[in-house]
Order: structure tokens, then C-alpha cells, then sequence
């Protein structure tokens, strides 16, 4: 998906082609973003429209909004798929600068327009994490937590009791490592609990 909402502009022959993504969830929240877009940009020549969304990029859909069929909305939706896009929509107003482009020139027009705010948006991967939790003793705690931000990652939460507990999203498929490792580096004096399961973003480099 990307990494965020984005708004980029491309002029092509004096007329300019402004893309806008967005995240969103399901249709609902594509169709809401792309009406709330339409109504802010009334005074554009089109609002060319395409989104894709569902676990694995099945529910896609776009539309010309008057511009030759075929040459605005598909060339749009093309760029979302051929990238691998899921839960993102797509809105290119075009502010008409006097000069026809002719179908070719508008598939391009459209086409870049959706790939230039993606090269700026950024891509990121959903990996499946999951929150484990190690409680010490006291005497224990201060290595610990430093080997734990050295080996795995810095804690989400540490809280001071009786012992102390430290929380850590670790990936999913490395849960019984996380616990293994834990009880090494305390001689088996870590207690460890499995927590929730999630997600996190991961930037995806080309």
C-alpha cells in the first residue's frame, strides 16, 4: 500500500493533471474520498477516479468522468494494480488548458499523473507481528533491556513492580525465537506471555 496520502501535479500541454491518493479501507471509504474530492474541485474540467481495495486487490473499480472512454479511469487503474496497490484510491482533476491531447496523450497524461504521486508517496509492506511480553526480577532488568533493544527492537512499553515487564513486537513467524532467546540470556529466569497480533509497516525499497 502507500505510505501515505499524496497530492501531485503534472502539466502536459498546458493542461494540468493534479493525482490525489488516499488509504482507504473499503469501498465505502473510496467512495466517500473521491465524492468529498469531486465536491472541492467542482470548478475542474474532470475528476478522473479509480481505486483498488480487499485483502488481495479484488474489488477495483474507476471511471472517465467524461473524458473519452478507455483513457482516464483504466490507464489510472492499471498504474494501482501493475504496482501491487491494495486499500488506495485515485482521484486526477484535470484543469483543461486549451490543447486536445488525443486518446494516447490522455492515457499517458493519466497514467503518470498516478505513477508520479506513488513515486512520491512511498510504498509500504503490512507484516504480521505479534506483542510478546517479558517479565524480570529487578537485578535483571537493566541488561536485559539493553539486549533486548540490541537483538529485537526498543519496547512498546516497560513497566516497574514487583518485577519488570517489558513488551515487544516481534514478526509473527519469530515468536518461539523471541522466547527462546529470552530465557537464554536469563538463565531461564524471563517469564514470557504471548499478546495480541498486529501488523506493522515496513517501507518497501526498490
Amino acid at each position: 500500500m502507500i505510505g501515505g496520502g499524496v497530492t501531485h501535479e503534472l502539466e502536459v500541454r498546458r493542461s494540468r493533471f493534479v493525482c490525489t491518493l488516499a488509504r482507504v479501507a473499503d469501498e465505502d471509504e473510496a467512495a466517500a474520498f473521491i465524492a468529498a474530492h469531486r465536491r472541492a474541485h467542482r470548478d475542474a474540467t474532470h475528476n478522473c477516479t479509480a481505486y483498488v481495495v480487499g485483502e488481495h486487490g479484488e474489488i477495483t473499480k474507476s471511471s472517465d468522468d467524461g473524458e473519452p472512454a478507455g483513457t482516464a479511469g483504466i490507464p489510472m487503474l492499471e498504474v494501482l494494480v501493475r504496482r501491487g496497490l491494495t486499500g488506495t484510491a485515485a482521484v486526477v482533476t484535470r484543469y483543461f488548458g486549451g490543447v486536445k491531447l488525443g486518446a494516447g496523450g490522455l492515457v499517458r497524461a493519466y497514467g503518470q499523473a498516478v505513477a508520479g504521486a506513488i513515486g512520491e508517496a512511498g510504498l509500504v509492506e503490512l507484516r504480521p507481528v505479534v506483542t510478546m511480553t517479558a517479565a524480570v526480577d529487578h537485578a535483571l532488568a537493566g541488561r536485559f533491556l539493553g539486549d533486548l533493544h540490541a537483538r529485537w527492537a526498543q519496547p512498546s512499553g516497560v513497566r516497574y513492580a514487583a518485577g519488570v515487564e517489558a513488551d515487544v513486537a516481534v514478526p509473527a513467524e519469530r515468536a518461539e525465537e523471541f522466547a527462546a532467546w529470552a530465557a537464554e540470556v536469563t538463565a531461564g529466569r524471563a517469564r514470557v506471555r504471548r499478546g495480541a497480533a498486529g501488523h506493522v509497516e515496513v517501507p518497501v525499497t526498490s
